[in-house]
């Protein structure tokens, strides 16, 4: 009842709001109502389900691995365990360590090598953004029939027109382009006196929304207004990328009242923030099955990379953080509900990597994947829905040549095959290699968290070996990355050494442009987005002069 109750005031709130609802859009015709409609036999929002599944994938921010009601958490998502045990959890399931390579790899299908985002994250200053000859999920989702929209986080670049959502396949967009900012306001200071507006709906800023509500509210309401408004008898793509649980911490304040008793102020405010997100979810799940969605859907959640436990979050027992290659960094909380699974309440322990949502979802939706759409994901559907063996047996974690701190990495310690000093990671089979510096490699108990001392938590800190840059990790039987085994298997270091050469060898160049002081929301009216716009008037005189010269060359040539 408590949850009816939030999702009759979050519609009113809709209402008020955006005032959305009509009755084209609730499929019902002048003087006809739920009632009458029922009384001739059909069910309330109910659509004659088709063949092409209705797919809502939910993207949650900086998620750890523990911080999930069935992995141990002390936060409560109840939500998320019922969906999760209803439907199949993956428990083999790896994303990218970062919000940008997660996402292009989600769109594209594509590791980050084929992509040249290999280096960090687009800033919001870079002139860079998802490149645009890749052929993106919406983009192939709308050839078959699909309406495609997205709420939330972009965080794929803007700097051009053509690097917007609505330019990459979404009929709509309504969220923030960069990877962060307030909750509230929708402002973000990249640097001090490099601020702006950050909240869009379509190709511009939504002020007329900006009432001050909580993003992760205000999106479930956007969500709730766009299933209102389709016919369910047609198939639609919603990808919802939640900013939360991303830094900074705030939430409202009525989540707070189960974690009094959390004495880490940080690890408070993070679990109002997945109270709020879990809350969120059912609102959207109650949607989906109000308006006739729910029977023909499927319902994907991942998190984009592992948590920060400086920012409240935490992956234990897990080895290292968000930005690392450890465990903790890149393997994520994930589950598929659906009535259409075939088998429903089960875990899927085997290989999963985000990139296979590309060919999956496009195989379910009955599309096509061209030829010549070098992919690196595989079509996992029937490993999740029917139990079968995962059609991966690797995943390339990454390769970034210009991350090369490892001061005392070389060609020698990597037999001559691979440069060490290269940050690199790869999972074939049971084994994981690691080269460079993988970044910070705690493990971070729960006690951490609390007042009680952090005695266990320095027990758990690594003191580096003097000139290491090689590690070597059966994850099957080691998957807290506790025993290195490079020394004892050289072997298959060189093996897997050899796999990332080859691997290399198909990588593209990185893109990573320095900043461009155009960016300055300051020169676009205190918004942030594409500024390219000089370049463009620039193309367009430099193609009136080639007009005009084709023109005098034609005169010349009838002259003659």
């Amino acid at each position: 009842m408590v949850a009816v109750g939030v999702l009759a005031g979050l519609s009113l709130l809709s209402l008020l709001t955006y005032g959305y609802l009509s009755w084209d859009s609730l499929g019902l015709g002048p003087g006809e109502t739920e009632a009458t409609r029922t009384g001739l036999g059909e069910e309330p929002g109910a659509g004659a389900p088709g063949s092409q599944p209705h797919i809502v994938f939910i993207l949650a921010d900086d998620q750890g691995f523990r911080d999930v009601g069935y992995h141990g958490s002390e936060i409560r998502t109840p939500t998320l365990d019922r969906l999760a045990a209803e439907g199949v959890k993956l428990e083999n399931y790896y994303v990218q360590p970062m919000c940008t390579p997660s996402r292009s790899q989600f769109i594209t299908g594509k590791y980050q090598i084929h992509t040249g985002l290999q280096h960090s994250i687009i800033r919001p200053t870079q002139p860079n953004c998802l490149p645009l000859d890749n052929v993106t999920l919406p983009q192939k989702l709308k050839e078959v029939g699909y309406s495609t929209h997205m709420v939330g986080k972009w965080h794929l670049g803007f700097y051009r027109r053509e690097c917007m959502p609505t330019q990459r396949g979404f009929d709509t967009f309504f969220g923030s382009l960069l990877g962060s900012g307030d909750y509230y306001t929708h402002f973000k200071c990249d640097s001090p006196g490099i601020c702006g507006y950050d909240l869009y709906e379509n190709d511009n800023a939504a002020w007329d929304h900006d009432n001050g509500i909580y993003s992760t509210q205000m999106y479930t309401q956007k969500v709730q207004q766009i299933l209102a408004s389709h016919n369910p008898r047609k198939p639609i793509f919603l990808y919802i990328a939640y900013q939360a649980v991303h830094s900074p911490l705030q939430a409202p304040g009525k989540y707070f009242e189960h974690y009094r008793s959390i004495n880490n102020i940080n690890r408070r405010r993070y679990a109002a923030m997945l109270a709020c997100l879990d809350e969120a979810i059912n609102n959207v799940t109650l949607a989906l099955k109000k308006y006739g969605y729910y029977e023909n859907s499927i319902i994907i959640y991942s998190s984009d990379n592992g948590g920060q436990p400086m920012a409240g979050g935490s992956n234990w027992p897990l080895r290292g953080s968000k930005g690392t290659y450890w465990e903790g960094g890149i393997r994520a909380v994930g589950f598929v509900h659906s009535p259409l699974l075939k088998n429903k309440g089960s875990v899927c322990k085997e290989l999963v990597h985000i990139t296979d949502w590309f060919p999956t979802l496009i195989t379910l939706a009955e599309g096509q994947i061209d030829e010549d759409i070098q992919l690196d994901g595989y079509d996992i559907w029937e490993t999740i829905s029917e139990g079968r063996r995962s059609p991966r047996v690797d995943i390339l974690h990454n390769i970034d040549p210009i991350y090369t701190k490892a001061k005392n990495g070389s060609w020698a310690a990597g037999y001559g095959i691979w440069n060490t000093a290269i940050q690199s990671a790869i999972r074939v089979n049971h084994w994981k290699l690691l080269t460079g510096n993988p970044g910070y490699s705690d493990w971070v108990p729960p006690q951490a968290f609390s007042n009680a001392g952090p005695n266990r938590w320095h027990n758990e800190r690594v003191s580096w070996s003097a000139g290491k840059t090689v590690w070597l990790f059966n994850i099957t039987a080691d998957p807290y990355e506790r025993v290195d085994l490079s020394a004892r298997y050289p072997d298959v270091v060189k093996q897997l050494l050899r796999r990332l050469s080859q691997f290399n060898k198909t990588a593209v160049p990185v893109r990573y442009p320095p900043k461009d002081p155009r960016s300055n929301p300051k020169l676009n009216g205190g918004v942030w987005g594409p500024w390219f716009k000089e370049d463009e008037k620039k193309k367009k005189s430099d193609k009136s002069k080639g007009g005009n010269k084709q023109k005098k060359n034609k005169n010349k040539k009838k002259a003659n």
